[in-house]
């Protein structure tokens, strides 16, 4: 999910994209400072955002402005360090409000919360329209690829790794090959077995059979050294940490 944080202290900025992207499932995707900068994207760009992390105090005023400006319809967390505009936030799509300095913990119940709010509206508006591919306990078998003019078979017992690579997911099979995937991840990760694919974080998806050792790595992350090599790192997210480990050990 495509997140917009709008905070004009850039070091607030950059700790608070760090906490929300310690969670796999949100992206930073743009980060502004300025009401003028907010009214002009939210303007053209709304429909691609997912949530707002949203200051109370910024450079140009109070941000409750662009509320007069432009019609919000994104789920909105405000972020201040004073505490005595909670009622406007409510009033202003605000679905949680975290005083600063910001607390890991707190940013993590928030994107929690959202995720319940979301899951639970997706849900009653889809259930008649798909039953999904868990429900029915089958997986797929194999994706087809193309490489020039040819296409191509590829068995996801094969891949050892789905990795998000410029905005293209690529599989690397056991053999050393690579070949594009014209999906995406989340598809990727509901389709394939979880006994045996893991979400490592929001850009790679492991093979348990293509895992050879695991490595201790900076801020109490974990680094996977896979069978095949990759342009990057295959480093799991400290969130996911636990339970990466806890799904190895049921092989």
């Amino acid at each position: 999910m495509n997140v917009l944080i709008v905070e004009d202290e850039k070091f607030t900025a950059q700790l608070l994209k760090e906490m929300i992207e310690e969670d796999s499932d949100f992206l930073v995707t743009t980060i502004l400072g300025s009401i003028v900068k907010a009214v002009q994207f939210l303007s053209k760009h709304q429909n691609k955002i997912d949530l707002i992390f949203l200051d109370i105090q910024l450079e140009d005023g109070y941000s409750f402005e662009i509320f007069k400006h432009i019609d919000v319809t994104i789920p909105v967390i405000f972020c201040t360090a004073y505490d005595e505009y909670t009622l406007q936030a409510i009033k202003n799509n605000g679905i949680e409000y975290i005083l600063k300095p910001f607390k890991e913990g707190e940013i993590q119940a928030a994107l929690t919360k959202f995720k319940r709010l979301i899951g639970s509206i997706q849900a009653k508006s889809s259930a008649l329209a798909f039953v999904p591919v868990q429900q029915t306990n089958t997986y797929q078998e194999s994706f087809l690829t193309q490489l020039r003019e040819k296409s191509f078979v590829v068995y996801i017992k094969d891949v050892t790794v789905f990795a998000l690579e410029f905005e293209t997911v690529y599989m690397y099979t056991s053999d050393g090959k690579k070949y594009p995937l014209f999906k995406n991840l989340e598809y990727v990760e509901k389709v394939c077995n979880p006994q045996v694919f893991f979400r490592i974080n929001r850009q790679m998806i492991v093979n348990r059979a293509g895992v050879i050792s695991i490595q201790a790595y900076f801020n109490r992350k974990i680094v996977v050294h896979l069978k095949v090599q990759l342009p990057e790192k295959a480093i799991v997210s400290r969130l996911k940490v636990s339970s990466f480990k806890e799904w190895l050990e049921k092989s």
